[in-house]
């Protein structure tokens, strides 16, 4: 918290996504004077379901969300690993128990709308302006600033870039550069688990809320998941996709005939659930190499701005949540110097998400090996917690 007596640091957020609420929620409560400015005209997270590892719950737990959280997700007993044909089992994990005993929060999967919502509720609704488009930032001076498409301007004594892999904060504080096209596209889709009920029988796994359930194949995988109590099935389907790719965005729609095509020859009863869908949206999955600075003057980034990375660990939006409880820790801790606590936020932030980044990439990539070895370690990722920061050692 703010010290008695030390003036709260006034901080501009740019962007309204996971991230860029965790931090305005994580700030707030500590004591910082917040406002946040999104370029959508609306509040609306777009998107289907997520996944929130151990890491991610404990942020939630410090933003009093963990309850809610669980009100409006879903927690899978176990984790399968299928054989792409035939559904048998590869490797069976115990989820439901095992994460708090180990790690000190439970797994929780939920619809990212859903995530967003809870977020919004712990920042004050008159500190988040829609429709504000930063073109411009200037973090050098005594104070940060930043001008927006419609001409109004801001300035504040810290601003965050959280405005995802085509950052213009990010672009403003270390120049432009293209993102990288991992070879990957993805299908989402999203069903009402009640009317799976006819597929049941070609499946080698219950459709009931119960299973995370991962199918490995050649050049792909795919994942059921739980949402909303079990209410929704989540699946989410990767393919090597050897050519390139047009658009980053999750709102292209596709056509189901076309994933059902591409995952010929796979278990008929996962075929039989994509057949239950009416529509499914595509995309292309884009990363980038690790910055090396996140934070310059003023300014600094976290989120996709920072590190965006490959699904394929399932951390995108835990370690973009991790930075938001970090972000605000530093800058609540040191508001007598805002410069200094960003370059503290740095330092701690960069190895640790840098080195998911490159996890997320080299999991992909074994993945694609048969037979694929044993997944990489997770337990220095589901184990840590940002909201206490780094354990000091003993010397």
């Amino acid at each position: 918290m703010v010290l008695p007596g030390r003036r709260a640091p006034r901080v501009a957020i740019i962007g309204a996504g996971i991230g860029g609420l965790t931090a305005a929620a994580s700030l707030h409560r500590r004591g910082c004077e917040v406002a946040v400015y999104e370029k959508a005209s609306q509040l609306g997270e777009v998107g289907a379901g997520l996944q929130l590892a151990p890491n991610a719950i404990k942020v939630l737990r410090s933003l009093d969300l963990e309850d809610a959280l669980r009100a409006v997700g879903a927690e899978p007993k176990v984790r399968l690993s299928l054989k792409w044909d035939d559904g048998s089992v590869r490797a069976r994990e115990q989820f439901m128990g095992q994460m708090q005993e180990r790690y000190g929060a439970r797994y929780h999967t939920a619809h990212r709308a859903d995530l967003h919502r809870l977020l919004l509720s712990k920042v004050p609704e008159d500190r988040v302006h829609t429709g504000r488009q930063c073109v411009a930032l200037d973090a050098d001076g005594d104070v940060a600033s930043a001008r927006f498409a419609d001409g109004q301007a801001i300035e504040a004594d810290v601003i965050l870039g959280a405005d995802g892999i085509h950052s213009v904060v990010r672009d403003a504080l270390f120049g432009p550069a293209e993102a990288r096209f991992t070879h990957q596209i993805c299908w989402r889709i999203i069903l009402p688990m009640a009317e799976l009920a006819a597929c049941a029988d070609s499946l080698p796994t219950p459709l009931d809320g119960s299973e995370y359930t991962g199918w490995l194949g050649p050049n792909g995988h795919v994942l059921f998941y739980p949402l909303r109590g079990g209410e929704l099935l989540n699946v989410f389907a990767g393919r090597v996709e050897p050519h390139g790719w047009a658009d980053e965005s999750w709102a292209v729609r596709s056509n189901v005939d076309k994933l059902i095509e591409a995952y010929r020859g796979w278990n008929e009863g996962l075929l039989a659930v994509f057949r239950r869908a009416s529509e499914c949206f595509k995309w292309g999955i884009y990363d980038r190499d690790p910055l090396q600075r996140w934070a310059r003057g003023r300014a600094a980034l976290l989120g996709d701005a920072a590190h965006p990375m490959m699904p394929t660990l399932a951390q995108g939006a835990a370690i973009s949540m991790e930075d938001g409880a970090a972000v605000a820790r530093h800058l609540a801790d040191g508001a007598a110097d805002p410069v200094a606590a960003l370059a503290a936020y740095e330092r701690e932030r960069q190895p640790r998400a840098s080195r998911v980044q490159l996890q997320a990439r080299q999991q992909f990539l074994n993945n694609q090996l048969v037979p694929p070895p044993p997944p990489l370690p997770v337990d220095w990722i589901y184990g840590h917690d940002a909201v206490q920061g780094p354990v000091a050692r003993a010397a």
